[in-house]
């Protein structure tokens, strides 16, 4: 194995699935900005994180859709004029081979 590949500098960190509330601590070495006060009474460096354990279909075996910051609408928003622009041109080539077909 390589030596000092590994760091050193592992601290304890509290990570908060945002989805459901839940936060659990270990240790990690992430930087972070934001701070939460623990059980304990101790402040420590918080990571918020989007999905969990306690929140993946995998894990509960409840499929639901979790949509942070509305990431499925703007997806539609963003590709709306291009499933528009394909389904004006599917019916624009429907009406052209009707017409021949009428000929």
């Amino acid at each position: 194995m390589k030596k000092d590949i590994h760091p050193k500098e592992y601290r304890l960190v509290v990570f908060k699935d945002m989805s459901n509330d839940y936060a659990f601590m270990s240790k990690s070495t992430v930087q972070t900005k934001e701070t939460i006060v623990w059980e304990d009474g101790k402040e420590y460096p918080l990571i918020k994180l989007e999905i969990s354990h306690t929140s993946h279909p995998f894990y509960t075996g409840k499929m639901k859709l979790i949509d942070t910051a509305g990431r499925v609408d703007k997806f539609k928003s963003r590709y709306a004029k291009h499933i528009e622009k394909n389904i004006s041109n599917q019916e624009a080539n429907q009406e052209s081979t009707q017409e021949s077909t009428k000929e």
